[in-house]
């Protein structure tokens, strides 16, 4: 995601050193609900919120495993989903999930790029984290091209929900130095620009939402709980000392990096003119 500096746990457990059977390495983020830090509590008022306005479509660009799409369509009967992405094993468990609650007919997860995405407007759209599936620009390039085409992806009278970085302060070179490579004190706009951004791309902001400290580290830890479980009991495993390297350098990055100067704006949008 485009806030996800923790993406080097997806890679935590590959090894070159051997070839290793996939039931053989940790389980996939299975203590995260959503793949951002998300709280119980905030999408919940999402989801009544959304609800609320009676959609009959809804799409979910860079969907993961669309969990947040599923709780839409649980709680709006006549609505129809299509969550969109690229990462099969993640559209995989969606659509478990989908089955399992009886919503299979109802939602369609499709493997693909949203670059240039041609599906029709949909009455909710949800991107998540997501913005960079939108734009091959730089960021923050990214996120204004990203606002524009979702612009065009919303119908009238509709609502988009972007969950999207910011800097919460300026970070210092000391900061950057610990994030991800090539970090860039102009990678993301403020909370302010961030807003005023999707105001000129067509919107009006209905609710300017920011993940909290608390939402924060329940993704941090929550997202390389299974790797450091699957760590504890196989600490002679060939591919250990390889992941434990991995997975103790993203850590140091959120502690040392990005950890309360990054933020998540989840911005509730509805299209204007």
């Amino acid at each position: 995601m485009t806030i996800d500096p923790a993406t080097t746990t997806d890679s935590a457990v590959t090894t070159d050193s051997a070839v290793i059977a996939d039931n053989d390495l940790p389980p996939r983020l299975t203590h995260l609900a959503f793949h951002s830090p998300l709280s119980e509590a905030r999408a919940r008022r999402l989801v009544e919120r959304l609800a609320a306005t009676g959609p009959r479509t809804v799409l979910d660009i860079g969907c993961g495993w669309g969990e947040l799409l599923l709780r839409i369509l649980r709680a709006a009967p006549g609505a129809a989903g299509v969550g969109v992405d690229i990462n099969a094993e993640d559209l995989a468990r969606g659509r478990a999930a989908a089955e399992e609650l009886g919503l299979g007919d109802r939602v369609v997860f499709a493997e693909e790029s949203a670059r240039g995405i041609t599906r029709d407007p949909a009455d909710v759209v949800l991107c998540l984290g997501s913005s960079q599936a939108l734009s091959a620009a730089e960021p923050p390039l990214a996120t204004v091209e990203a606002l524009r085409a979702l612009r065009g992806l919303v119908n009238s009278g509709g609502r988009v929900v972007l969950g999207e970085g910011f800097w919460q302060r300026t970070p210092t070179e000391d900061e950057l130095a610990g994030m991800w490579p090539d970090a860039r004190a102009d990678e993301f706009l403020s909370l302010g620009g961030l807003v005023d951004a999707a105001i000129e791309a067509g919107f009006r902001p209905l609710w300017v939402e920011t993940a909290s400290e608390e939402e924060w580290e329940e993704f941090e830890s929550g997202y390389r709980s299974d790797v450091e479980e699957w760590l504890a009991t196989h600490p002679d495993h060939p591919a250990a000392a390889e992941t434990r390297a991995k997975v103790d350098a993203q850590r140091d990055s959120w502690l040392r990096g990005y950890r309360t100067v990054l933020g998540l704006a989840y911005l509730t949008l509805i299209p204007v003119g």
